[in-house]
């Protein structure tokens, strides 16, 4: 899209703002994704063996 007019203050102001606003959400989001690696990760295996114990049990080891 073109723009046919410069931005008044008010709209790059607001811009800026939103952008900011938008970056920082962003930059909190992937913080909080890579804070929350081990937990998840933790949860992950305990649910995978959970899963070939009782698979294990249901049908034998030899399977």
């Amino acid at each position: 899209m073109a723009w046919f007019y410069p931005f008044t203050p008010t709209q790059a102001a607001w811009t800026l703002l939103l952008f900011s606003t938008g970056a920082a959400l962003f930059a909190t989001g992937a913080h909080f994704s890579y804070a929350n690696i081990g937990p998840q990760r933790e949860r992950a295996l305990a649910r995978d063996e959970f899963v070939r114990q009782y698979l294990r049990k249901k049908f034998g080891e030899d399977r």
